[in-house]
């Protein structure tokens, strides 16, 4: 863009005589010679300059432009080869109105101007530092107006925070001849002012961490004849320097990290860098400037007016365009490559106008009917898009309009201005549209793994001498004898106390009954051994059991349904359980209980293809019974996720481990080493049970199952 402008601008100067008839003034010769490290050019003029020509610089590429309103190119030439020290040629561009003298240099250094006569004296500062103005002798000029009193002070020292949490230093210099470097040295900002003097009350270290912006200490300290400060900024972060008159700023802005790009930067301008340095120069004449740097076209109204002193370093071009209308309290509308700039409060107006003149044509615009034939939506979901249902004033239409719904066709008649039918039609076409739909497959598996033991034991002892001769128990002393059994029953049945029917075995006899218990509705296995006298008339009986259960199991349900983009599903399967209850009349009542495998599920379908699933998945059972009816054993997910389409995603999921041991025992005689185990029951359990529930949704426009 810059290279055309420049053939652009060449181009005009090749017309130069005939933009040069209504010229009041001419540049006749260009001269230069060197003075020390110093270019002296002198440009001589037809009539005297009334006034110092606009002037700015650029960083990169170095340039130094001058700007002569009124003023025609007399030289003859369009480039000047000049040669000396840092500088090494100028060009000057004729457009009409006004001509421009661009020197170009290695690198970018200070100037000053002097008009004596009808000549203008340019000093260009080869070493870098603050150019002085010399006369035509060479000799320095006391200009009041550019030459900064010697060893002159910072005036101040201020840190501020902005709207976005940038931190702003603002420095005010002692004038706007100060010359400054500012530059980055590691992670630090290092700004130099030089030949400027730092009061005691300014040499200090600011400790700003609490006001939340990226800078963290500001540390100010004198360098010889200069002065140096130090900006420590802490996180992500990008900076700019800018400079309005004797004002320097320099923003430090927090960067917001992108992790899917490789540069960190977020402060949004993308216009090429570049520095200028403004020297009381006329804010249209800026204007024009960033316009022909930035390739783009500015209107200004004519309420854009006064003077700016502004230096730009390694800005972008938009960024200083911003600056520019910050300072000057201005905004700008844009509209493809065309700027139009004036002040707020008057673009402002010049809107509210537009708007108020929009509105009066609308009330005074005839009105037209159309109608239009929904396809895919029903017309009675639109009554609130329009505002029928409520007297809600966020309506479609104008005040004037209306709309009919004919439910049987299916259709929507809109009487309104043309603008707003316009709308109409651009939103039908948006929303009568096919749905997509949305099959949903959930799978639920139970897996169990179980294992049950139970170990017990029966021991009895019978004495039967009585039955088959002799006395029954054992003798004491003297006549008194005692009896042995395992019960009383068995006591009595052996003593004769109580009546036998026959001469079988007593089962009353046992004094130990731990057996093992049943599993699963089963009894356990036995096996029984009985020691006994020669005659039988004595018995030592013992019964072992044992029971051993292991089981493995999974069960896995399917449920699948397909429904439209948003819109809620359900499927179900299983039985209504009846149960009764007392009423309060003193009857019976039947109710019922669900035990049933159910999904419910509304699906969102994302712009980027995704789906937002909010599902409820309900696996119930039949339980045992109790008094007041089945107990439902009941497994329930509700969730919301994010799936992709045709991903399968874990819902959740649920790990149960029972590990149970119980001991039955008569106590001492089963703690007994060995022999105890004829007098207790032991009975363990181990049990496992896992639930998982996965769900997988694909999007199709039509079909069924039988497509998937």
């Amino acid at each position: 863009m810059r290279i055309k402008s420049l053939f652009l601008l060449f181009f005009i100067c090749l017309c130069g005589p005939v933009f040069a008839q209504g010229a009041d003034n001419s540049i006749d010769s260009i001269t230069a010679n060197q003075q020390g490290a110093n270019v002296i050019v002198k440009v001589n003029f037809k009539k005297a300059l009334e006034k110092a020509p606009i002037s700015f610089s650029i960083a990169n590429p170095a340039r130094i432009s001058l700007d002569f309103a009124n003023t025609s190119n007399a030289t003859g030439k369009n480039a000047i080869e000049i040669g000396l020290g840092e500088v090494r040629s100028a060009n000057l561009i004729e457009v009409p109105g006004r001509s421009r003298i661009v020197f170009n240099l290695n690198r970018s250094l200070n100037y000053a101007t002097l008009i004596e006569g009808n000549t203008l004296i340019v000093t260009i500062d080869g070493s870098g530092g603050l150019a002085t103005a010399v006369n035509s002798l060479g000799l320095p000029v006391n200009d009041k107006a550019s030459k900064p009193v010697a060893r002159a002070n910072l005036k101040d020292i201020d840190f501020r925070r902005g709207a976005g949490g940038e931190g702003r230093v603002v420095i005010d210099l002692p004038n706007n001849q100060i010359a400054v470097d500012p530059r980055l040295q590691g992670q630090k900002i290092v700004v130099d002012f030089f030949n400027v003097g730092l009061p005691e009350v300014l040499k200090r270290n600011l400790d700003v961490t609490d006001y939340g912006s990226p800078v963290q200490k500001i540390v100010t300290e004198r360098q010889g004849e200069n002065v140096r400060m130090y900006i420590e900024p802490k996180g992500l972060w990008e900076h700019s320097v800018y400079q309005s008159d004797t004002q320097l700023v320099i923003e430090v802005k927090p960067i917001k990290e992108e992790p899917n790009k490789l540069t960190q930067g977020s402060q949004g301008y993308k216009g090429e860098r570049f520095g200028m340095n403004f020297q009381d120069i006329d804010v249209r004449a800026a204007l024009q400037i960033l316009a022909e740097q930035g390739g783009v076209n500015i209107i200004a109204s004519d309420s854009v007016m006064g003077n700016i002193t502004l230096r730009l370093i390694d800005t972008p071009w938009d960024q200083a365009l911003d600056i520019v209308m910050q300072i000057k309290n201005l905004d700008m509308r844009k509209n493809g490559n065309v700027i139009m700039i004036g002040p707020k409060d008057e673009l402002l107006l010049k809107e509210k106008l537009e708007l108020e003149q929009k509105a009066a044509i609308a009330e005074l615009e005839p009105l037209k009917t159309e109608s239009f034939q929904l396809k895919y939506q029903k017309a009675d979901e639109l009554k609130k898009l329009f505002g029928m249902e409520n007297s809600s004033n966020n309506r479609m239409l104008s005040k004037r309009g209306s709309v009919t719904i004919d439910t049987r066709t299916n259709q929507l008649f809109v009487t309104d201005i043309a603008s707003k039918i316009e709308e109409v039609r651009k939103l039908i076409q948006k929303i009568d549209i096919a749905t997509k739909q949305v099959v949903i497959e959930a799978r639920i598996v139970e897996a169990d793994n179980k294992f049950s033991r139970s170990l017990g034991a029966k021991l009895g002892f019978a004495d039967m001498r009585r039955l088959s001769g002799g006395d029954a128990g054992y003798q004491l002393q003297g006549n008194q004898r005692v009896a042995v059994t395992g019960n009383y029953l068995g006591v009595g049945e052996q003593t004769g106390q109580a009546k036998v029917t026959d001469r079988s075995f007593i089962p009353n006899t046992q004094f130990v009954n731990l057996p093992a218990a049943g599993i699963g509705g089963l009894d356990a296995a036995s096996i029984a051994t009985s020691i006994y006298s020669a005659a039988a008339n004595r018995f030592l009986n013992l019964e072992l059991s044992a029971l051993e259960a292991d089981g493995d199991g999974k069960i896995i349900s399917s449920p699948r349904v397909v429904t439209a983009d948003q819109t809620p599903a359900h499927i179900e399967q299983g039985q209504d359980i009846p149960y009764q209850i007392a009423t309060l009349s003193g009857g019976t009542a039947i109710l019922f209980k669900k035990a049933t495998l159910s999904l419910d599920v509304t699906p969102q379908i994302t712009p980027d293809g995704t789906i937002i699933l909010t599902v409820d998945v309900h696996k119930d059972s039949r339980g045992e019974e109790t008094r007041g009816g089945p107990v439902i054993n009941t497994k329930q997910v509700r969730t919301s996720v994010l799936v992709d389409n045709g991903g399968t995603v874990v819902l959740g999921g649920i790990y149960t481990q029972e590990e149970r041991t119980d001991t039955t025992k008569v106590p001492f005689l089963g703690d007994l080493p060995l022999f105890g185990n004829l007098f207790k029951t032991t009975g363990k359990t181990n049990n496992k049970t896992e639930l998982l529930i996965f769900i997988t949704p694909r999007v199709q426009l039509t079909g069924s199952f039988a497509n998937q």
